[in-house]
């Protein structure tokens, strides 16, 4: 007992000492938060390290596989794409469950309540396909419904009456029936497990998730779905959603009609009814998926798709064509200047300007409006804008406006060679804040996009499909497939598009280091350019010469990246489809690379 008393009592010392001398260990060891510290690596002083090859601020490789490959913002929901890939499933049965898992894990950006759209390459047809599932309005949406009955004067921003028809079961249903080689049985497994047995909450989700406790805990249902008592629950804890698992499960048996017919449809207008919304069975069970034809542009010899408005996606190719077409006028280059140049900056920010301009004043569901993509995405309109950028002088938008919200992005390729570009969102952090009981999931608030003012083409109708936000994009050359890529976050999307064609067309940068390159963001209605920490100190102070009002911001400003570029090989036979559905150990003719943003949670992962 004497010798235990006396290392006991050394032991003491020696730790007064510690402490003394400054050397104490941290009070969050391991980075396990404490109630003073939810987030304890944040407040740590320190400086990346740099790797040995490449670009050295790149902050991973590029995965590399011939077989599949499946990117997106979070590991298990990856890791559930590549599963059904290894069993056989194509991309399109891979990004239906890797989409399925973030329904589970990432009800901040996204969930079955929510909207989806897709680019999907077919490599049996050599064809690329779109898909349009974005949720229309009720019925009993119209301007007066808001104006005289709830007595608003614009959409609400939370709440059933800013939540259109969720499309994006509609949307799974679609892709499967038309391209997959599976049902939700298979892909909606890994999602019910998961909702079930639990999952860890991650930093961003957690940091999220604080920011909406508020906004949750108006919600009775919210408040019990998502928080432990009346604050987020802590980072790294076990989250469990048994009312999603059963949701799941009752579509893995019943199909779209187990969400669009039966409970859940009722459920929702439960929900709904009950707040004083005016959504019914009817507008939920009418509602379909429309295959629409994607739209494009051609930069610099490679052809850039995107998807046809209710989605902002034409912004995007207007931006690349004004950057093409204005850039020698201005006696720019851009791959010249390079990213380090603040006249690199200027120009590319005045062209996001001018591009926005025109999706802000004529975006909408072209079912009801006219919205005239020819005349826009066209290199003669793109010439005629030219002369609105000052090369000297920062300009301020003609037509303001824009769109915050959570997104996911997701893409998968298989041995086939077939590719998918997947976007799927609530819109908002947490969407409408809504959650539909007994169910655990939230409703999207995309109905809060649409306008009041009936001069607008974006004016508030029923069935009616919103001014969108979420986009993907693919690439092709010379009629061939090279790449899948998308960057969720709001109204950034188009704008953080034409940067990374920029970046990998003109400066030849690889699918990892786009991302990690970077990026500006420009608020439209502000006039406020945000330039992540880095390139603000590199460039803000000669851009705030220009007159741009500049500020610094950090990744949670400009979005999240994934993309998959397929680099085919010419000495490889490509197999028939026959021999590849005989012979399951058939890789592409080619190779899949891959790359996913630090700035969220997730991963490229291929085999």
């Amino acid at each position: 007992m004497r010798t235990q008393h006396r290392a006991w009592k050394l032991a003491a010392v020696a730790v007064v000492i510690y402490a003394a001398t400054g050397l104490a260990q941290s009070q969050n060891p391991f980075g396990i938060p404490t109630p003073d510290k939810p987030q304890p690596s944040g407040t740590i002083e320190a400086v990346p390290g740099s790797r040995a090859q490449g670009w050295l601020s790149q902050g991973r490789s590029e995965v590399l596989a011939r077989h599949g490959m499946v990117a997106t913002s979070d590991p298990l929901a990856a890791q559930a794409g590549l599963e059904i890939l290894r069993k056989g499933g194509n991309a399109i049965d891979a990004a239906v469950a890797t989409g399925a898992v973030l329904d589970v894990t990432s009800q901040n950006d996204t969930g079955i309540g929510g909207d989806l759209f897709a680019l999907v390459w077919v490599a049996k047809d050599k064809k690329l396909y779109a898909l349009n599932s974005a949720g229309w309005a009720p019925a009993g949406w119209t301007p007066e419904f808001f104006t005289k009955q709830l007595a608003v004067t614009r959409v609400p921003g939370n709440g059933v009456n800013s939540a259109t028809v969720p499309g994006a079961i509609s949307g799974y249903d679609a892709l499967m029936k038309r391209f997959g080689t599976m049902t939700f049985n298979e892909t909606f497994e890994r999602a019910a497990q998961l909702a079930d047995e639990g999952w860890a909450l991650a930093e961003r989700r957690h940091s999220d998730l604080r920011g909406a406790v508020k906004g949750l805990l108006a919600d009775p249902d919210s408040k019990q779905t998502f928080l432990k008592g009346d604050d987020a629950p802590a980072l790294y804890s076990i989250i469990r959603n048994p009312g999603l698992s059963r949701a799941l499960r009752i579509i893995q048996k019943q199909g779209r009609d187990g969400f669009y017919r039966g409970e859940i449809a009722d459920a929702i207008v439960a929900k709904v009814t009950k707040n004083g919304g005016v959504m019914t069975k009817k507008d939920i069970e009418e509602f379909q998926s429309e295959w629409v034809e994607p739209i494009s542009t051609n930069y610099h010899g490679h052809d850039v798709f995107e998807l046809p408005p209710p989605g902002q996606g034409f912004a995007a190719l207007e931006m690349l064509n004004i950057l093409e077409v204005c850039a020698p006028t201005l006696n720019v280059n851009l791959a010249t200047l390079g990213p380090s140049n603040p006249m690199y900056w200027h120009v590319m920010v005045e062209a996001k300007k001018l591009a926005y301009s025109d999706l802000l004043a004529r975006n909408a569901d072209p079912k009801f409006a006219k919205v005239p993509l020819d005349e826009l995405l066209s290199k003669s309109y793109a010439a005629k804008l030219c002369k609105k950028i000052d090369p000297n002088v920062a300009s301020v938008p003609s037509v303001g406006g824009g769109t915050d919200g959570g997104t996911i992005y997701l893409t998968t390729a298989d041995r086939w060679g077939n590719m998918v570009s997947l976007v799927h969102s609530v819109f908002s952090v947490y969407g409408s804040r809504a959650v539909v009981p007994p169910f655990g999931f939230v409703l999207h608030n995309r109905g809060s996009a649409f306008s009041l003012d009936a001069k607008s083409p974006n004016l508030v109708a029923p069935h009616k499909r919103p001014f969108h936000s979420i986009i993907a994009g693919f690439v092709m050359k010379n009629g061939l497939p090279m790449m899948t890529f998308g960057n969720m976050g709001g109204s950034v999307q188009p704008e953080t598009h034409a940067q990374h064609m920029v970046n990998l067309i003109d400066h030849g940068m690889n699918v990892q280091m786009t991302t990690d390159a970077a990026r500006f963001t420009h608020n439209q209605n502000s006039n406020q350019l945000s330039l992540e920490t880095a390139l603000f100190n590199l460039v803000g102070a000669a851009l705030k010469g220009k007159g741009h009002n500049v500020r610094a911001a950090n990744g949670g400003a400009v979005g999240g990246y994934q993309g998959i570029l397929f680099t085919r090989d010419a000495t490889l036979p490509e197999p028939t489809f026959d021999e590849r559905s005989i012979r399951l150990d058939l890789p592409v003719n080619g190779i899949y690379r891959a790359g996913s943003d630090h700035r969220k949670d997730g991963q490229a992962v291929g085999w």
